[in-house]
């Protein structure tokens, strides 16, 4: 954990962070790190189960909940703590690298857009639509009317993306 603090710290970007910081960022800490840096420090650390869990548990650290996903061995990411990184996720943000970089390969996908595609919170409503993207060319007859229902319900958070998903398929379908 310390070495992959101190390529943080190495590989900071002050007016990224202040940016950020001033967009309203809910970090405690921010390094300013873009995704490509992670991707390298996560590459050169190698798939760490016990690394990504400690990462993930870091909640005042932008960059630790970013690499998470991108150490996490796939088959060692069970459904229900997959679910806990999803719920537990601040931002779209993170939740859009825990869904590309890691929960899109998982045997249980869809079964998380099932649990959560009806949820109370937005943020796990966009959880769910966001993995809807990665798992549209498998699962497109199903993911329409869901983006459909999601886009009527007009929530701030989650319309845009759900109107989006909805012309994907309109598009990939031809229609």
């Amino acid at each position: 954990m310390r070495e992959i603090k101190r390529r943080f710290f190495a590989m900071r970007n002050g007016i990224i962070a202040d940016t950020m910081r001033k967009a309203g960022a809910p970090y405690r800490i921010i390094f300013g790190l873009n995704l490509p840096q992670l991707v390298e420090i996560a590459r050169d650390f190698g798939p760490d189960a016990d690394l990504a869990r400690r990462l993930r548990d870091n909640v005042s650290t932008r960059e630790s909940l970013l690499i998470a996903p991108m150490l996490m061995p796939r088959e060692e990411l069970h459904e229900e703590e997959a679910l806990e990184w999803l719920r537990g996720a601040p931002t779209v943000e993170v939740i859009d690298v825990l869904c590309h970089r890691l929960l899109r390969h998982e045997p249980y996908a869809w079964s998380l857009v099932e649990r959560l595609k009806d949820s109370p919170v937005d943020m796990e409503r966009y959880g769910a639509l966001r993995l809807m993207w990665n798992l549209l060319s498998s699962h497109t007859a199903m993911i329409r009317p869901l983006a459909e229902a999601e886009a009527a319900r007009g929530c701030p958070l989650t319309q845009r993306v759900a109107l989006q998903l909805v012309d994907e398929i309109d598009f990939l379908l031809g229609a």
